[in-house]
């Protein structure tokens, strides 16, 4: 079933690829903000949005970026 859901992607254009990106992107930040009011069942909504900010700032695992490779400097020289 999984190679299906790949055979299909190749059909897609990069426009629809783009809306699943953002579809994918919304659904985590939902995720995200239940699991914050799950543990903390009394956080205000300022607290919420300061939490859910500090994630998108930090990125536990993806502290570098998403890309695979060393991190380098950037400009390079």
């Amino acid at each position: 079933m999984v190679g299906l859901r790949y055979a299909r992607c190749e059909h897609e254009t990069p426009a629809e690829k783009l809306r699943m990106t953002f579809a994918l992107i919304d659904t985590a930040e939902r995720m995200l903000r239940q699991r914050l009011r799950r543990e903390n069942p009394d956080i205000s909504p300022g607290d919420l949005e300061d939490r859910v900010a500090a994630w998108y700032a930090k990125r536990p695992g993806a502290e570098f970026g998403d890309g695979v490779g060393v991190p380098a400097a950037w400009p390079r020289r």
